[in-house]
């Protein structure tokens, strides 16, 4: 990751959300090994959890941490259900997800269903990389279930990660579109928000799109913010990459330069974007007149880099 800070600080951004190591080997040369899926599905220390609506079933310990309720394979649900392999950890336990029509009933009264906005900061990097696999995964499968080529109901092959036309022979794999955000500064170091039409009132983060087919993501970053908001882009520099499957996207993050500050919005995607001093944004925060980007997002790391420092919270 870049460590690119503003010229009055050199204080190092938090680390963005569903990006930390997350201890799993994904393992993926046995997917097609069905003998040893078999094998590892019996296993007694293997460990599985439902996904369901881009969900599944969080659970507060004791001692403050929230945990992916798991079970081992031999509890777990099996009827009507889509098996997917996620990976071994260091101690040879290896993970499953089932995606389900539904989540399961709650095994106790503290557990509860989330998806990843909700506690995506909350789990350990283990728990938020094996659910931000399954989600992706399942996410894919819902909307892939026939064959692109002839139109045939396809298959689920490779552990989850294939999908099989016996129709015509074509195999589909996982989509993940790239996506490009952005911080753009201006030669005053001001930075730009903007606020999306179907955004609530007062909630502003940075610029974002998706790459276009024969397009550079250099490109796409300056496409998107003069389409969107009408400012020319110079110099841009790439900052991080975090997974984002709602339903299939790959975030790439990026600090841009401006070399104009005329803003004209489109109207269609963003309704309002402005120029913001570290003052205001701390202002506009504090007395509530803006909401900042969500937590989880690298949005949020992208303006904290900028910033210098973890952004305020609302005084009320």
């Amino acid at each position: 990751m870049s460590t690119t800070t503003n010229n009055n600080n050199d204080i190092a951004p938090r680390p963005i959300g569903l990006t930390a190591p997350s201890g799993i080997d994904r393992a993926a040369h046995h997917r097609l090994d069905e003998a040893w899926l078999a094998a590892a599905w019996s296993h007694p220390t293997t460990r599985v959890f439902v996904v369901s609506g881009g969900q599944a079933l969080v659970d507060d310990t004791p001692d403050g941490r929230t945990e992916l309720v798991m079970t081992p394979a031999f509890e777990a649900p099996m009827t009507e259900t889509h098996r997917y392999f996620l990976g071994t950890d260091d101690d040879g336990v290896r993970y499953f997800a089932l995606q389900k029509d539904a989540l399961p009933g709650r095994m106790d009264q503290s557990a509860r269903p989330a998806g990843l906005r909700e506690a995506g900061l909350l789990l350990s990097a283990r728990d938020a990389g094996l659910l931000v696999h399954a989600v992706a995964l399942e996410n894919w499968q819902r909307l892939h279930r026939f064959c692109s080529r002839c139109g045939e109901r396809t298959v689920i092959a490779a552990a989850g990660h294939i999908r099989r036309c016996q129709a015509c022979g074509a195999e589909h794999y996982p989509r993940t579109d790239p996506a490009v955000i952005m911080l753009v500064t201006d030669e005053k170091d001001r930075a730009l928000l903007g606020r999306q039409v179907h955004w609530p009132e007062g909630r502003f983060s940075t610029l974002a799109g998706f790459v276009e087919p024969g397009e550079s993501i250099e490109m796409s970053v300056a496409r998107e913010v003069f389409e969107e908001a009408g400012v020319v882009i110079g110099e841009v520099e790439y900052v991080a990459s975090q997974p984002w499957p709602f339903p299939s996207s790959l975030m790439l993050g990026f600090m841009a330069r401006a070399t104009s500050s005329e803003i004209t919005v489109d109207g269609e995607e963003i309704e309002e974007a402005r120029w913001f001093s570290r003052e205001d944004l701390r202002t506009a925060i504090e007395t509530g007149e803006i909401l900042p980007p969500l937590g989880i997002s690298i949005a949020a790391r992208l303006v904290e880099l900028w910033y210098g420092k973890p952004l305020p919270k609302p005084l009320n």
